[in-house]
């Protein structure tokens, strides 16, 4: 979906496939076809974003022969569906039953993420609709925390450096302008959009900057406000935001509040969990930890790394970061000149979600994805932007 920004310049909005899981070339065309087209049908519209997920057997196939990212581009257009972004964060397995730690590995550290990454670039490219010039990828904020050194960080630095020189080196061959952002996620190097000042101002290049995922930045309690403003000062660039929400408690300490959250604790993905105390920021690295082993303060509200649909906040005693949301999709397009370009929606756990939540069936799941985009769209326009064919 396109939108007009009163200043002339579009802004796009997707939504990730990284909610249908598909490891392999076959699997992402089947994706178009039983998801992304229903999804683009039930919103009556001709043309639809979707932010391609892209695991490593399906980035290699389509980047070692020219044919199938031909045919991938020929069954987008059939399909009314457009690519401008990528979601580069997780590299493979992200379908499987247990994910958890699995998701940050290989890291910035290790050659495997560069040369993926790499691929992602050059794929996107020759996706971009003809009209469109410049593209995004989202991808993994250095590394998790607690296997980051000094020798780590300096591979890091080296290949994200590297990584730019391959994107200088890809838009003089093709005219196409990829960016990357590093996507701040609690418990990682990069936590917070303030722990990416250091590292991105090191590299200094303007094709690495941030991608803002609104449930990650609600669940380690920044402002919206503040954050945005602070990486412009530092001149880090929003590549692009996903457009996300947490879930939240008000009151921890209640047992049924308790019981609640426990409904949420599952075993596919992690689930850090956050509250902001006197003495700054305390979490844990899951939902259970939290829940089950009383390892956090409860006198302060809790928020949870769990993408809940945008459209339907969890039944009280808990809600949704949405507030977040909104206050940060304000500050990124509401003003003169839009922060960044490209927005997309990603909610990948529909199907992690307690048992009665979940979508039953395919239209079930395109329905809800639906819902989801209407309601950015309806932010979009509120904040007056103009819905474009």
């Amino acid at each position: 979906m396109r939108f007009r920004h009163p200043d002339g310049s579009t802004v796009h909005l997707a939504y990730c496939t990284n909610v249908h899981p598909a490891e392999t070339l076959d699997g992402v065309l089947a994706q178009l076809r039983d998801h992304c087209e229903p999804v683009r049908k039930r919103l009556g519209r001709d043309r639809l974003g979707i932010g391609l997920w892209l695991a490593k057997d399906a980035a290699h196939a389509l980047v070692t022969d020219p044919s199938a990212l031909r045919g991938l581009r020929t069954e987008l257009d059939l399909r009314g569906l457009e690519v401008v972004t990528l979601n580069g964060f997780p590299y493979e397995g992200f379908g499987a039953e247990e994910v958890k730690y699995r998701v940050y590995k290989p890291d910035w550290a290790d050659p495997e993420r560069l040369e993926h990454t790499t691929a992602l670039a050059r794929v996107l490219a020759g996706l971009l609709p003809d009209d469109v010039t410049e593209g995004t990828i989202s991808t993994l904020p250095l590394a998790w925390r607690t296997v980051y050194d000094d020798s780590r960080a300096a591979r890091a630095h080296a290949a994200l450096t590297t990584l730019a020189e391959r994107l200088d080196a890809l838009e003089e061959l093709t005219g196409r302008s990829i960016r990357i952002g590093l996507e701040p996620e609690p418990g990682c190097t990069v936590e917070t959009t303030a722990d990416a000042i250091a590292p991105l101002t090191a590299i200094g290049h303007p094709r690495i900057g941030v991608c803002v995922d609104t449930c990650h930045l609600a669940t380690s309690f920044e402002d919206p406000r503040t954050a945005l403003d602070a990486l412009a000062a530092a001149g880090v660039p929003v590549v692009k935001s996903q457009l996300s929400a947490a879930l939240h408690a008000e009151h921890p300490h209640l047992p049924e509040v308790r019981e609640a959250l426990a409904a949420f604790d599952e075993p596919r993905f992690l689930h850090q969990t956050r509250t902001l105390t006197a003495a700054g920021l305390r979490g844990t690295d899951d939902l259970g930890e939290a829940v089950k082993e009383d390892a956090l303060p409860d006198a302060s509200p809790w928020r949870a790394h769990f993408h809940v649909p945008l459209h339907a906040a969890p039944d009280a005693p808990l809600t949704s970061t949405l507030p977040v949301l909104k206050d940060t999709l304000t500050r990124l397009v509401g003003g003169p000149h839009p922060l960044t370009s490209h927005l997309e929606v990603e909610t990948y756990t529909w199907q992690a979600l307690p048992p009665e939540l979940r979508p039953r069936a395919r239209a079930q799941l395109a329905d809800g994805i639906a819902a989801e985009l209407t309601l950015a769209r309806d932010l979009l326009t509120d904040l007056g932007l103009k819905e474009l064919p």
